[in-house]
């Protein structure tokens, strides 16, 4: 068994992790962000590139320590929690919300645009072929670094450096004034943007896929796996601030041509347009496609990796089987049902996962006590399940009213106080 890895092979890990966290959301926010920053994008993306990009990196590091078991993250709270938390993070970023995501966004951005008329007979064979094809690439996951990495990856990086390039050289316009949102403040609106990817619970996702195809690469100890993993995710994180930063200057630039839109898939949509007319279409489809592709894949293998490890008995070739054809159904039948099923769910479980995160960097330095773990997440877990059932539709106002008056609990992180809180009461406790 080696214990080192080559450059190409480390580049192409790189490659392999960019990949993974590139998804078609991932492309829509800076563009939206840079419209809306101006002048102030400078500052607005530096904030969005600490949580959106250093966050789901600190992840991946902290997961690597355990070599990608998020069991052993979750027993630092407690068994009860260990056996539902994870379970209930690779579901819901899994088949219950992201994988059958990625399969309609790729026929609504890569397919519908190229048809005279949609229907669901299109929807069908688009989101069947989509699946297919990530069975089939999820199939061996020995082979993901070679092909998504080396082959992919490339492609994908390959197409959005040619839209950077083209905006750059020939600009859309000049950079317009910041709107309201950003006029102050416009770090910490950025760093909010960024924070509210959600991506740090897709980093402990793929984790066990990243760990895992650095293990087929014959490395074995902890303290090579956590090296490889760094250095795989300098190179994932380069990747995605080079795209970010790009695609938010496309954003901020293209005010005076295609005036503000309301999303980043527009502005898109319509900087793709402006630059390369006819062919812009082809591009943007190319690009979504592959974004949703590559994410697909990972999760569908990180899901699979997962349960077959948690579910002993059962096969890989099968987990991913039903995987598929539950994503290719639901992308058919029940999407917009399964989302609000699944929204609620991913509100509650985040601010637990970045409070996990966040213990597990302080406990990687200094052992932290289990009563600091279950206070931190009852505080984090009060208001986050609160914020579920409203997303739910379930909404007291008297409550709500109330929150308000909790620090930052208007801008989306009202939790990290009383998490914050019940942290020290979890340590006055165990004192």
């Amino acid at each position: 068994m080696k214990e080192k890895l080559g450059t190409r092979e480390i580049v192409a890990l790189g490659f392999f992790m960019f990949a993974l966290f590139l998804g078609a959301g991932n492309l829509i926010f800076p563009p939206f962000l840079g419209q809306q920053a101006g002048t102030s994008i400078i500052h607005a993306i530096a904030g969005f590139l600490l949580t959106g990009v250093g966050l789901p990196l600190l992840a991946i590091i902290i997961i690597s320590n355990v070599e990608g078991d998020l069991d052993i993250l979750s027993k630092r709270v407690g068994k009860n929690f260990a056996l539902v938390f994870p379970v209930l993070i690779y579901l819901t970023i899994g088949p219950l919300f992201g994988i059958p995501r990625t399969g309609t966004v790729a026929y609504e951005v890569g397919v519908v645009p190229f048809l005279t008329v949609s229907n669901g007979f299109s929807l069908f064979i688009s989101t069947l072929i989509f699946f297919s094809v990530t069975f089939w690439l999820a199939l061996n996951p020995a082979k993901l670094v070679d092909r998504v990495g080396k082959i992919l990856t490339p492609i994908l990086l390959l197409l959005i450096v040619i839209i950077a390039i083209r905006g750059v050289v020939s600009p859309l316009g000049a950079v317009n004034q910041a709107t309201e949102t950003y006029l102050e403040g416009p770090f910490f609106k950025g760093f909010l943007e960024g924070f509210l990817t959600m991506d740090a619970i897709a980093a402990l996702v793929f984790g066990i896929v990243i760990i895992n195809r650095i293990k087929d690469k014959g490395i074995t100890t902890v303290g090579s796996i956590r090296s490889y993993t760094i250095k795989a995710g300098i190179i994932a994180g380069a990747g995605l601030s080079f795209v970010y930063i790009a695609l938010a200057y496309l954003g901020a630039s293209s005010v005076d041509a295609i005036g503000m839109q309301e999303n980043g898939g527009a502005i898109l949509s319509s900087v793709t347009s402006h630059l390369f007319g006819s062919l812009g279409t082809v591009l943007l489809a190319m690009i979504i496609v592959g974004a949703c592709l590559t994410t697909s894949i990972g999760l569908v293998s990180a899901c699979g990796e997962f349960l077959t490890n948690r579910f002993k008995g059962v096969s890989y070739p099968v987990v991913i089987a039903i995987l598929c054809l539950f994503s290719f159904t639901m992308a058919n039948l029940g999407l917009n049902q399964l989302i609000a099923f699944s929204l609620p769910l991913l509100v509650i479980i985040y601010p637990i996962t970045i409070v996990l995160i966040m213990l597990s960097l302080v406990h990687a330095i200094k052992p932290i006590p289990r009563s600091v773990y279950v206070g931190a997440m009852i505080g984090a877990g009060i208001i986050s399940i609160y914020d579920g059932l409203s997303n739910a539709g379930v909404e007291i106002a008297v409550v709500t009213d109330l929150l308000n008056f909790l620090p930052l609990y208007k801008e989306g992180i009202g939790w990290l106080f009383p998490s914050f809180i019940g942290g020290l009461v979890g340590l006055a406790i165990k004192k």
